[in-house]
């Protein structure tokens, strides 16, 4: 009875009081330690659903399977007017009226900025005839040089090579085959390397992880290859070559050696680290290197080759800019990609 009268002139005391309050208020439950308190009947209940949630999970995985399979179906349909376009870059024929008839937003000032061109109409055609342009002149390599993400790989003896650059397309993985896709670089012949192609594969995976199921969102990039480069002799940018002094510790005598070491060039992108399969983690830096890797290569699949000519013209970029604008409020970026 003493005891109830002394803690019911304790919870009288203002301070007593606010002080208990701010305890309550720094001890708010989290979610995981509201979920400690439930009877273990509902916590039995609890592990039901997460159950049910991983066999979703599995049923969304087969999902994007038969999503790559739409995208492999689509691919062919998309094929022949990629040809098409192939063959007006590179000049191999040439678009109909009919074909290169199109009506932009600015027509009316286009029209009569027109009228004024046809003061020189003869001077010019008489210019284009002596100059024969053929096909788009350094299509690709305007893209290369339109993409910040691309222009940064770029170096300077890297660009007489890329204007050789004359198709990329997109190859998607057979039926029954483990997901993946390739990137092919179609070149025309020059003066750096034999090869007419040049392959990057990146291999997916898509399928809920054992010991982190709840992580899946849709099919991952696990792992890429790329292709070895013919070089000619003294043309590969890859490497550079370094002269070094040796003094002999005996005799003193000084002796000059030359060896190559990596040189920064795009053409490392077919050569890139390979994921270790067994088991070894890979450094941050790599980590990070790999990352920008498969962001390049789902860039290429999914916006770049796709929609080519928007990235020439310089109006996809300007799309970019404008949805990342809107994306200002995101706090963090994810660096593992996942595709769709």
């Amino acid at each position: 009875r003493k005891n109830k009268k002394l803690a019911d002139q304790v919870m009288q005391n203002p301070q007593v009081l606010a002080a208990l309050q701010e305890r309550l208020d720094n001890t708010a439950l989290t979610p995981s330690s509201y979920i400690e308190t439930l009877p273990k009947a509902v916590k039995r209940r609890i592990d039901a659903l997460k159950q049910l949630q991983v066999k979703c999970a599995h049923i969304e995985a087969k999902f994007y399977e038969e999503v790559h399979d739409l995208e492999r179906k689509y691919a062919a349909l998309y094929q022949p007017l990629f040809d098409k376009r192939r063959e007006f870059i590179n000049g191999e024929a040439e678009p109909t009226d009919a074909e290169s008839e199109w009506h932009s937003e600015n027509e009316e000032e286009e029209k009569l900025a027109g009228d004024l061109k046809n003061v020189v109409v003869i001077e010019e055609k008489a210019e284009a005839e002596e100059t024969n342009v053929k096909g788009i002149p350094d299509f690709w390599f305007t893209i290369f040089r339109n993409v910040d993400m691309l222009s940064e790989l770029v170096q300077e003896y890297d660009e007489p090579i890329l204007k050789h650059l004359q198709d990329i397309k997109v190859k998607f993985s057979e039926p029954g085959q483990p997901m993946s896709f390739s990137l092919e670089f179609h070149f025309g012949p020059n003066d750096y390397f034999s090869n007419s192609v040049l392959t990057k594969t990146y291999k997916m995976k898509s399928e809920p992880d054992k010991t982190d199921p709840f992580s899946f969102e849709g099919p991952e990039i696990v792992d890429c290859e790329g292709c070895t480069i013919d070089w000619k002799k003294g043309k590969n940018v890859t490497v550079k070559t370094i002269k070094k002094k040796q003094k002999h510790k005996g005799r003193g005598t000084v002796r000059t050696i030359t060896k190559q070491v990596p040189n920064d060039s795009f053409f490392n992108f077919f050569s890139p680290i390979k994921v270790s399969g067994d088991g070894e983690s890979l450094d941050e830096d790599s980590e990070f290197t790999l990352a920008a890797d498969f962001e390049i290569g789902h860039f290429f699949r999914e916006r770049i080759v796709p929609r080519a000519v928007l990235y020439f013209t310089g109006e996809a970029i300007e799309d970019d800019d404008n949805f990342e604008e809107g994306e200002e409020g995101e706090e963090e970026v994810r660096c593992v990609l996942y595709l769709l």
